[in-house]
């Protein structure tokens, strides 16, 4: 028979939870260590208890050592991340309009100084031109799909003013063929006198 499957969730009973805690940390504990030397890889494992004891782990010297790489790893990924955002807001984010940033693309490219433009000019203009395609195909989708709705519904429209047409022509038909078809059987009047009969024409 299988284990049965744990429920994730706050275990109520507090010896059970102590019991729990020292079976997954040790779990945890030798699970680090083995990727630490499977995957030739620096790791760390920093766990407070319920009570505030400390446990940690560490493949390398300490784990005040991996923690200030990662530290200094975070630190570095905003400094990163600053510059793509004083980047974006660059002389090139004021052109709002893809007429505008086309030309202003093309100014610089037929410059006689555009050898002069640096990579991140470069990368700009790139990502730039990337983003006004991406719009153009978007309003140039958005145009077609308006259009083929607007066909759609003028052929709806002229479908129902055919088929009320038709109707109409079919019930006038109708009614013409009804209305001669009583006339023509109508019997022409007479009137009988003594034993001659005298059939009256009304002209």
């Amino acid at each position: 028979m299988g284990r049965r499957k744990v429920e994730i969730k706050r275990i109520q009973d507090k010896n059970s939870r102590q019991v729990a805690f020292c079976k997954r940390r040790k779990g945890l504990l030798k699970k680090a260590k083995a990727l630490s030397i499977l995957c030739d890889v620096d790791v760390a494992a920093v766990i407070f208890s319920n009570s505030g004891r400390l446990h940690e782990f560490s493949n390398a010297n300490s784990v005040t050592g991996i923690l200030q790489r990662y530290k200094s790893h975070v630190e570095a990924e905003k400094e990163i991340s600053a510059e793509i955002q004083v980047a974006e807001h660059s002389k090139y984010s004021r052109f709002m309009t893809v007429g505008e940033l086309l030309q202003r693309t093309e100014r610089q490219l037929e410059e006689t100084n555009a050898d002069g433009l640096t990579v991140t000019d470069l990368i700009h203009l790139e990502n730039e031109l990337q983003t006004a395609i991406i719009q153009i195909r978007s309003r140039k989708t958005n145009m077609m799909l308006e259009s083929v709705k607007g066909l759609h519904q003028k052929e709806k429209q002229l479908l129902e003013e055919n088929k009320f047409l038709e109707d109409n022509i079919a019930r006038i038909k109708k009614n013409r063929k009804k209305m001669a078809t009583d006339f023509t059987d109508l019997p022409p009047p007479h009137i009988i006198c003594g034993q001659q009969r005298v059939t009256l024409n009304f002209f």
